[in-house]
């Protein structure tokens, strides 16, 4: 049977850029791959051509001597120095369809299609994390704290080898070191973690007392961690390379420390201010006074102008909590509460009612706003 033009079997003009037919061949490979098809014997001989149209576009040596000759036939390839023979499909012995697949492999698998012995790869170490508790002033003016937490470490008596004293490891049989083992399934070969060794490439055949053969052992460490100025809850430091260690010399993971600041006695937190309620008496509302009030530094004084109202606010700049990035430090707001007395004996009383009958309705402008909207609003 006349063997079909190869552009033809892969769908691609003869002006088709290399990528063109990657991706052509990929996507038919993927459509009569066996899985699919239930090894179906049409779609078999179909997968074969296609492998065989491919192997000869991919490389461009090969595709330049086919756009002058075409396909010579099962010999096509040799004399041209391209080495074109051996197609050798499910011919036991020249790996089955591996070469021919090898990119689409590549993809389906994201092996690197490197032969032979390789050194497995490198992985980084899992990450710790660690909840520290501190106080708001802590928070404002930034802490140094001791972080008690366990790790792995490499076992001291086998120095991370796994192998007891005396022994040491030795490459694993079936994989040759790799870590990987390729096995092949009817037409194809899957490359897969070695089942011995777990994919480290070794195994041992007298383990380390002490580790049991992982090489590594739980270990506490204490460590000095500086938290800035300007943290808050839900903030999160990260301390590099003091996580797990890797595997095959992949580097430690890191320790993050999420913060959490206690409630205070006195401030609420609001971004980068701080809001302190402050009870003040009536009569110092009514008449003016100047008042202390606590602070991050200590304590401060607030003037109140006769005339304040429940709920007014007055502001102390640059008394809050400093920015976590470098920038301004927010400021104290006092919220002033008009405290109304309770418990009067009849003296005081009789001395507010009296009060109450000198005082004029323009002493209490929000209350005649008040009746003027109520006034509106009942239709009157």
């Amino acid at each position: 049977m006349a063997t079909r033009d190869f552009y033809e079997v892969l769908g691609v003009s003869r002006q088709a850029s290399q990528d063109e037919i990657r991706k052509a061949y990929l996507k038919l490979a993927h459509k009569y791959h066996p899985d699919k098809t239930g090894g179906d014997k049409v779609a078999e001989d179909k997968l074969k051509e296609i492998n065989e149209a491919y192997d000869t576009l991919k490389n461009p040596d090969k595709r330049s001597q086919y756009d002058r000759f075409g396909n010579l036939g099962a010999g096509f390839g040799q004399g041209f120095g391209g080495g074109f023979g051996g197609f050798g499909f499910g011919t036991e012995g020249t790996g089955g369809f591996d070469t021919p697949f090898e990119d689409f492999f590549d993809v389906l698998f994201g092996r690197s299609g490197t032969r032979g012995r390789r050194r497995p790869a490198a992985r980084p170490g899992s990450d710790l994390e660690r909840r520290v508790t501190i106080t708001l002033k802590e928070a404002a003016s930034g802490v140094k704290r001791t972080v008690r937490f366990s790790r792995m470490e490499n076992c001291g008596e086998c120095h991370g080898t796994g192998a007891a004293p005396g022994t040491k490891q030795r490459t694993c049989p079936d994989c040759n070191g790799s870590g990987q083992v390729r096995r092949s399934q009817g037409f194809f070969s899957i490359t897969q973690t070695c089942r011995r060794c777990g994919g480290r490439g070794w195994s041992i055949d007298e383990p380390c007392t002490n580790c049991r053969g992982s090489g590594r052992v739980q270990t506490q460490r204490d460590l000095s961690v500086d938290i800035p100025a300007g943290v808050d809850t839900g903030s999160r430091l990260r301390v590099p390379g003091e996580g797990e260690p890797g595997e095959n010399d992949g580097p430690r993971g890191d320790l993050y420390i999420f913060i959490e600041v206690e409630s205070d006695d006195f401030f609420v937190r609001d971004g980068n201010d701080l809001v302190c309620e402050v009870p003040v008496s009536f009569p110092h509302a009514a008449l003016g006074t100047t008042i202390r009030v606590p602070s991050l530094q200590g304590e401060a004084e607030v003037k109140i102008p006769a005339g304040t109202q429940s709920g007014q606010l007055f502001r102390l700049r640059g008394l809050g909590i400093p920015d976590i990035r470098g920038y301004r430090t927010g400021d104290q707001i006092v919220r002033v509460v008009v405290e109304t007395p309770t418990h009067l004996n009849r003296e005081q009383k009789e001395l507010l009612q009296r009060f109450q009958e000198l005082t004029e309705a323009q002493n209490y402008p929000a209350h005649l706003r008040f009746l003027d909207k109520l006034k509106v609003w009942l239709g009157g």
